[in-house]
């Protein structure tokens, strides 16, 4: 199996600069989205941090030291998905060395998920840390795969039968985890078993906040195929709702 994938990544009509980025790694079939955050542009240094240094950690010939995070609890994990959960760790302790050492980017992080493609088992493995989001899109129908680490839904997890009133009370857009603000980090990972023509979306919460997710999944069935073309429809469909956010999609099509 093959895949085809495409990126994009806008300011958005509100804010003053990108704090998003993303990365495409087709040598690695490996696809990122970085949401970044903090004052006086630390986030956007942050996210840019995130995707060199998994791009880095791929690109490397051998782990050297940073095998290490290998023996972090990860033993359950398959060797595609200790890779990426190793490249994420370390790029979570690189951005916080650097913001504990340079006080202009002190408290910077980001969310991240990542996707990494094995095309031989038919799998694509999903690690992420914060609210940015993964769905696959198969059969006319779409699947959130990731989930948020929100205030909200951590209260759901320890209460579920909580009332929409009081659902409500909870402020919807404060994340619990982040790369950058700690040394070490938890990083959540799945796998998805892959069919033809399956469209898997990554994608900062710019896009989901503004575009539910009938309207996603419409778009990317109107595109007919045409990621490129669905990406630039779904960043515009985000600014045409207010673009209150960066927004950043990455989309991988997988092919036979």
């Amino acid at each position: 199996m093959n895949f085809t994938a495409a990126g994009l990544s806008d300011v958005g009509l509100q804010r003053e600069h990108n704090e998003d980025s993303f990365c495409i790694l087709s040598e690695h079939r490996l696809f990122v989205v970085a949401d970044g955050m903090g004052g006086h542009r630390a986030g956007d240094i942050a996210s840019r941090m995130a995707t060199t240094e998994i791009k880095t950690f791929f690109d490397a010939a051998t782990l050297d030291d940073d095998g290490q995070w290998q023996e972090d609890g990860d033993s359950d994990l398959t060797p595609d998905q200790s890779r990426l959960v190793s490249a994420v760790k370390l790029a979570n302790q690189r951005i916080f060395q650097a913001s504990v050492r340079n006080r202009s980017v002190q408290g910077m992080g980001t969310t991240i998920v990542g996707a990494l493609f094995n095309r031989r088992d038919r799998k694509i493995h999903i690690a992420h840390v914060g609210d940015s989001r993964a769905y696959r899109i198969r059969d006319g129908a779409i699947t959130q795969l990731t989930r948020d680490h929100s205030l909200l839904n951590d209260y759901l997890l320890v209460m579920p039968n909580l009332t929409d009133a009081q659902k409500e009370r909870l402020p919807s857009n404060v994340i619990t985890r982040a790369l950058g603000m700690q040394n070490g980090v938890a990083v959540d990972v799945c796998f998805d078993r892959v069919e033809p023509d399956d469209v898997y979306v990554l994608c900062s919460d710019g896009l989901n906040g503004m575009v539910d997710d009938d309207r996603i999944l419409a778009l990317v069935k109107e595109s007919r195929g045409d990621i490129e073309w669905a990406t630039k429809a779904l960043v515009s469909e985000a600014n045409k709702n207010g673009g209150e956010d960066n927004i950043t999609v990455v989309l991988v099509q997988i092919t036979e």
